[in-house]
């Protein structure tokens, strides 16, 4: 069984007031692809706009339909999905990477986050997970599933990744108050911002303002290396 001949979905309806969420799928097993695109048009939000059997042909389509999101298997023919991950974040495409993954320690997540993921998703996640993951992406979030988040982080913090820039100096982290050390603890344990407030007792849009000013502080470009950046340099301990 092959996947869908590359091209755009059917357009919104003319009652449509709401810009679809542009998707890509990513994975050189058609049948999983397939699935996948199937899944995601089951929802009116979303729109496949192409799919891709290997990483070259994911960074192409990225530039030619600017998609929001593209799912990007990281295990993939010819340049893997770490690698496209890297073209396209270094193109400044407006897409954002969310990695499927089959392993809870696949050490591909932690290079294609480095690399400039927004999260990661295992592929044996439910239907209602998927699109949830795919529009929190698309919203600028970044998606850490908490049940395997740590364990990946504590495992391969230390790993050198040559392809990469260097982690920050600790020196960066007393940028951050007490407070949004505290927070920022929170967002590496996956927590949301609704979640962090009510642990927390703050309102959720202080929470968000911290959230903000931690990534300013750190340099970092979402939630997802914010928390690579707090195992970097030990704000969570292994």
């Amino acid at each position: 069984m092959t996947g869908p001949a590359i091209g755009p979905a059917a357009s919104p309806g003319p009652d449509s007031h709401q810009r679809r969420i542009k998707v890509v799928v990513a994975d050189d097993d058609t049948l999983l692809q397939a699935g996948l695109a199937l899944i995601l048009g089951t929802d009116d939000d979303l729109e496949v706009v192409g799919q891709a059997t290997d990483g070259l042909r994911a960074v192409r389509l990225c530039h030619e339909l600017a998609p929001d999101v593209v799912l990007m298997d990281v295990r993939m023919p010819g340049i893997d999905g770490v690698e496209a991950t890297r073209r396209i974040a270094a193109a400044g495409l407006p897409t954002r990477v969310l990695v499927l993954t089959t392993f809870h320690h696949d050490a591909y997540v932690w290079s294609a986050i480095r690399a400039g993921a927004s999260g990661f998703l295992l592929k044996r996640a439910s239907p209602e997970r998927l699109i949830d993951a795919v529009r929190t992406v698309a919203a600028g979030q970044a998606v850490l599933d908490p049940a395997v988040t740590r364990d990946i982080f504590t495992r391969l913090a230390a790993q050198p990744d040559p392809g990469t820039h260097p982690p920050p100096s600790d020196a960066r982290l007393e940028r951050l108050t007490a407070r949004e050390r505290e927070v920022l603890r929170q967002v590496a344990h996956g927590l949301s911002n609704t979640e962090i407030a009510e642990l927390l007792s703050l309102a959720e849009s202080t929470v968000k303002t911290h959230v903000k000013r931690i990534l300013a502080k750190l340099d970092a470009r979402d939630r997802a290396q914010a928390v690579a950046i707090s195992y970097q340099t030990g704000l969570m301990p292994p």
